[in-house]
């Protein structure tokens, strides 16, 4: 086998086998020949055997070499030439000299395993610390081009099912202004519709590919070909050539190139999902502001009908009436219209009505003197007061008791207020807006709630549909709130996983947008993982909705309007068929049917 030696300065002998069609020389530590001395270029020069006769030429302009004392760019060597490249002098053997004992076979072979392997954790290195895809696919092909001698390389990578070259690169690791005409296109659709990698050392001569016209009008050599794929996808092509030797590449350099090419594919769906993930985070942003009506999420067509009756209410004075179940977002709904209103700049005051003591009830709305009663140490103003202006939320109006409740239609009637105490009343200028998850016309029925009270705050009314009945508006929600609690509490979770959001679509939510935003809160903090599952919702098989037969449900339904058609006309069974258009007996037969009882459970 041919051979370079090299003496060096400290007295050891360093044999180099030229094994390869193309040996490189340099100080680069992924050059065949590593030559760590004065004067010498990373790419200073490359041996060439084109299947007869041995040439070298310079691999950098900047980098001469001399051949037995004289300057040559590129020139033909023979037996015992003395080749200088920069202070080094090699000298070339046709065969195979004596070599000391640790340079036996077994032993280079081993060498070449570890270099093969230090190749990989540098590839490895370069591509993950490159900081774009360009720049992590300029490095794998360069990595490519230095451990199989290739003249230049190519990355084709597949958008839309076309196939476009991403990276043109040379030997000297310079971009190439390069087309996909100069690449056989027969070579790529063999490895493209095979999946599998390709070697042809003289393509002009190759019984399957020399009728090519391509490889005919490219007078093509030597040309390598590896898929490039990840998880069953196909992302694109490298290829490598040579136009200038017959043979180069052997079955090692193509294990090689397939060994890189897969450690580039991972990088480069690692890359590509990065950036599928940044343009789908980036589309749900826009997704979320066009679905957004101030801080209020959702297109479901109940909940648009809520914003056209809100952008109609809010720029006038009347009063409004919020209801929907518990958590559905009323003191929301509360808030927008007071920013669409004239007294935006005005103050928002809410009194939770549930949560005030009745004793301390009216001194909280109206204010009170100093001495008032027991403990009123100074005169304090109320939230009527406080809102004078601008807007006053009264939530969970169903819960104020029946004698304030008087009081307050005063207050509301006549916009004064008089101080606990106080026999002197005073005028405030407010919007009263209240909300609701009781039937208050129930609520009247039973004596628990003032019918005049009710006409006063219910002067338009806002219903809000139950987060049950908004379809795929509880996943934007969802996707929503976990974007905002991830960044405010720096989680490190990125998203639901595909069961996650089943199981969010299949739960009834009863306790409606509160619920779901205090699942999500906590699965943001605790979950460990990037992606939050059912279980960190705690949304087992068990929270599902039971699906009953069409026939069952239709009939539940049924049952269910008519009795509220019947409550609606104070149970006027005749009035309730005509409004329905059914025989008087169908009421009978709804009215005597009760619910089927739950099945007994096992203790």
């Amino acid at each position: 086998m041919p051979q370079l030696t090299w003496i060096a300065p400290n007295g050891r002998t360093h044999v180099y086998g030229v094994f390869k069609r193309i040996t490189t020389i340099g100080r680069a530590a992924t050059s065949d020949v590593v030559l760590d001395a004065p004067g010498v270029a990373r790419h200073h020069a490359q041996l060439v055997f084109d299947g007869r006769d041995f040439h070298l030429q310079e691999a950098d302009a900047d980098a001469p070499i001399e051949v037995n004392g004289k300057r040559r760019r590129r020139t033909k060597i023979f037996h015992q030439d003395r080749i200088a490249v920069g202070d080094v002098e090699l000298r070339f053997s046709i065969f195979e000299e004596s070599t000391p004992a640790d340079e036996d076979d077994a032993s280079r072979r081993i060498a070449r395993q570890l270099e093969g392997m230090r190749r990989l954790a540098e590839l490895s290195e370069r591509l993950s610390g490159a900081r774009t895809i360009r720049e992590q696919l300029e490095a794998l092909i360069d990595a490519v081009i230095e451990v199989t001698g290739a003249q230049k390389g190519f990355v084709i990578l597949f958008r839309d099912g076309v196939p476009h070259i991403s990276v043109a690169r040379n030997v000297q690791q310079q971009n190439l202004l390069a087309d996909l005409s100069q690449l056989s296109d027969s070579i790529l659709r063999h490895v493209v519709e095979t999946q599998r990698p390709l070697i042809v050392s003289d393509a002009l001569h190759d019984t399957m590919f020399r009728s090519s016209e391509s490889v005919m009008n490219l007078k093509l050599c030597s040309v390598m070909c590896a898929p490039l794929i990840a998880r069953g996808q196909l992302l694109g092509v490298i290829y490598v050539g040579n136009d200038d030797v017959r043979s180069l590449f052997e079955q090692t350099s193509l294990e090689v190139m397939t060994v890189f090419a897969a450690q580039g594919a991972l990088v480069l769906q690692n890359a590509l999902l990065l950036d599928e993930l940044r343009s789908d985070r980036d589309a749900l942003a826009d997704r979320l502001e066009s679905r957004k009506f101030g801080e209020i999420v959702g297109t479901s067509p109940a909940l648009v009908e809520v914003f056209k009756r809100i952008e109609r209410v809010a720029p006038t004075d009347v009063n409004v009436l919020v209801t929907g179940e518990t958590g559905t977002g009323k003191e929301l709904i509360a808030r927008e219209i007071h920013a669409r209103s004239a007294r935006a700049r005005g103050p928002f005051v809410v009194v939770n009505c549930g949560a005030i003591p009745e004793t301390l009830m009216e001194s909280e709305l109206f204010g009170h003197v100093r001495g008032a009663f027991t403990g009123a140490v100074a005169t304090r103003q109320g939230r009527f007061q406080a809102a004078s202006g601008g807007t006053l939320f009264l939530d969970e109006i169903g819960e104020m008791p029946i004698a304030l409740q008087v009081k307050l239609l005063r207050a509301l009637q006549e916009r004064v207020v008089t101080k606990v105490g106080e026999t002197r009343p005073e005028p405030v200028d407010i919007r009263v807006i209240a909300a609701t998850h009781r039937n208050l016309e129930e609520e009247i029925r039973q004596g628990r709630f003032r019918e005049d009270l009710y006409y006063r705050l219910n002067v338009v009314n806002i219903h809000l549909p139950p987060l049950r009945e908004r379809g795929e508006d509880v996943i934007v929600l969802a996707k929503y709130l976990l974007a905002r609690y991830a960044a405010e509490y720096g989680g490190r979770v990125k998203g639901f996983t595909p069961h996650a959001l089943q199981a969010i679509r299949q739960y009834d939510w009863p306790g409606n947008v509160r619920q779901l935003e205090n699942r999500i809160k906590r699965a943001v903090v605790l979950c460990e993982r990037t992606l939050v599952g059912p279980e960190d919702l705690e949304l087992g098989p068990a929270s599902a909705r039971t699906v009953v037969p069409l026939a069952q449900a239709r009939e539940e339904w049924q049952r269910r309007y008519v009795l509220e058609v019947l409550e609606r006309n104070g149970g006027n069974r005749t009035k309730t068929a005509h409004d329905l258009g059914v025989d008087p007996r169908t009421i009978f037969r709804y009215l005597e049917r009760e619910p089927d009882p739950p099945e007994p459970t096992m203790e």
